[in-house]
């Protein structure tokens, strides 16, 4: 059985004191592919670092998080441009919309959101879509993007049925985390009607830990977790899952 993180930030510093342990260890444990989304200009490094000491097992996007957009977004953006053009890179990520923390730069958030949606069409790689507090502003003008060549995963989704649908109708994937093993959670009744062939699984560590580990760091190991609670909403076996999910990652990352 194999499975794939399709979204986790191994390389900030939470992973300092056991960060190889800690990815020899999920590995064992039958994940062994990390997909690892860029945060801003000053998570390149540390990213690409990790993506060379795991050539097999690490793989790098390039963006601008909507929470990293500043009076110095342009500059990012074209930094993010020069790396798309130099690199390779599995996807553009993670981008988005963040209206949580909050709004100072609102339009700017929109305006790094556009470009970033074009660069992906323009170099054919698929987006890892950040959305919290921005539902339907994002799905809005992903639809406005959308020529039929975008592609790509809302990382995280925690929506409903209706803008499940709306991705769906847009052909592009949702990502699966902790969030659907909370007590709490809604999420379990909009997953159960969601095809298989629209879902992806994922940590976000170090963020979001799953039951029984909420709380406290997350790991890519944990991602079985989330597979299982999948298999149980979905009344599919766990080998079942894993294999739709890999694939799934499989042809949208082209890895």
């Amino acid at each position: 059985m194999r499975l794939i993180d399709t979204h986790t930030h191994l390389y900030l510093e939470q992973f300092d004191s056991d960060r190889h342990g800690m990815l020899a260890a999920a590995i064992n444990k039958g994940v062994d592919t990390f997909l690892l989304p860029n945060i801003d200009e000053h998570s390149i490094g540390p990213m690409l670092q990790l993506c060379t000491d795991f050539p097999f097992n690490c793989f790098p996007m390039m963006g601008l998080h909507p929470t990293s957009v500043g009076d110095d977004f342009e500059q990012q953006l074209q930094l993010i441009e020069q790396q798309l053009d130099k690199e390779k890179y599995i996807g553009v990520g993670e981008i988005g919309l963040d209206f949580y923390w909050d709004t100072t730069f609102k339009e700017q958030q929109i305006e790094a959101l556009r470009f970033q949606l074009q660069l992906a069409i323009k170099h054919d790689l698929p987006v890892a879509i950040h959305t919290r507090d921005a539902f339907p502003e994002i799905l809005d003008e992903v639809e406005r993007a959308q020529n039929g060549k975008l592609k790509g995963v809302f990382h995280c989704f925690s929506g409903t049925n209706e803008d499940a649908g709306r991705i769906m109708n847009m052909g592009l994937l949702m990502g699966i985390g902790g969030v659907v093993t909370f007590k709490k959670s809604t999420l379990p009744e909009v997953v159960k009607s969601i095809p298989m062939e629209f879902l992806l699984l994922e940590t976000d560590s170090p963020f979001l830990a799953p039951a029984p580990f909420r709380g406290k760091r997350n790991e890519s190991g944990y991602l079985i977790y989330i597979a299982q609670k999948l298999a149980e909403i979905k009344g599919l076996t766990l080998e079942k899952v894993a294999d739709a999910t890999t694939a799934n990652a499989l042809q949208l990352f082209k890895i």
